[in-house]
């Protein structure tokens, strides 16, 4: 008993993160279906039998069939539907995930030195950040793409350039309460350097929120990729992704409704799985937490 005590007294602060996140379920259910469906995504086209483009001119657009090796159904081009949700999985997959961490690099560095900092500096950031919150978002990622090209690369860095402006004022109002505590200002008291201070005091205690926030910025970003993709700005054939997939599932629900089902599915467990797994992270990294 006494070593299981000793044990929990000197275990690190990411050591009882990682034993609160164990004992949420719910979060280690959504951590593990995460895992699944990425791990489907990456290894599961090279195990398919079937190219992204390959056409099967027997089987256009049909249903589900195991018989027919395509046991989610064919495209209205009669290429195999699940080696395409797969394949389209890691571009969505890998937009969401690049893009949240662009927009988190620059939320977390322009919040926490505006909310540190205060005064004119902040004034004059918050407001850049109002004026960016005036121009039509999806305009913003249009324009960027227009004047740059179509590169997906380049989609990864625009979503994130413009998905950063509640990151920042989450991050800002975090410092302002956090610069206030007992353990900053004795840090300040022994001259600890301010960036200093936002590294290890500040920004380590609102990783809770931002964590929530990024989890909650994929999939907002895998929808903004897909209305780009309609639009004839985001993925191109004869790459895909689940935007896409869903849109031209959209268009042909009556007639093909797996054609929407089945990428509809895959992007509403992913989605749900980012939440649950959110809030069992903002659980475990909350500092008022001592169990």
């Amino acid at each position: 008993m006494t070593d299981a005590l000793l044990q929990q007294t000197v275990r690190s602060p990411v050591g009882h993160a990682w034993a609160r996140l164990r004992r949420n379920r719910t979060a280690m259910l959504g951590a593990a279906v995460l895992l699944l469906i990425a791990l489907a995504c990456i290894v599961g086209p090279w195990f398919s039998p079937h190219a992204l483009d390959d056409v099967d001119w027997d089987n256009l657009q049909t249903p589900p069939d195991f018989g027919a090796g395509h046991p989610f159904g064919t495209d209205a081009n009669g290429r195999d539907l699940l080696v395409r949700i797969l394949v389209g999985g890691r571009v969505s997959l890998a937009i969401g995930l690049a893009a949240s961490l662009v927009a988190v690099l620059i939320g977390v560095t322009w919040g926490a030195v505006a909310g540190y900092v205060g005064g004119r500096v902040d004034g004059m950031m918050m407001r850049a950040v109002d004026v960016l919150y005036a121009l039509p978002f999806m305009f913003f990622v249009i324009l960027l793409m227009v004047f740059f090209g179509r590169d997906i690369y380049l989609l990864f860095i625009a979503l994130g350039a413009v998905s950063w402006l509640d990151m920042a004022r989450i991050v800002r109002g975090q410092t302002m309460s956090l610069k206030e505590r007992d353990f900053v200002r004795a840090a300040r008291a022994l001259g600890t350097p301010p960036l200093r201070i936002l590294a290890h005091h500040i920004v380590p205690n609102a990783l809770g929120p931002v964590i929530v926030f990024a989890t909650l910025t994929v999939p907002q970003v895998i929808l903004f990729e897909s209305f780009l993709s309609f639009l004839g700005l985001g993925v191109q054939e004869p790459m895909t992704s689940w935007g896409v997939l869903i849109s031209e599932g959209a268009d042909v629900m009556e007639t093909a409704p797996w054609m929407l089902i089945f990428p509809a599915l895959l992007l509403t467990a992913t989605l749900f799985s980012l939440n649950f797994l959110g809030d069992g992270l903002r659980d475990a990294l909350d500092p008022r937490d001592s169990r």
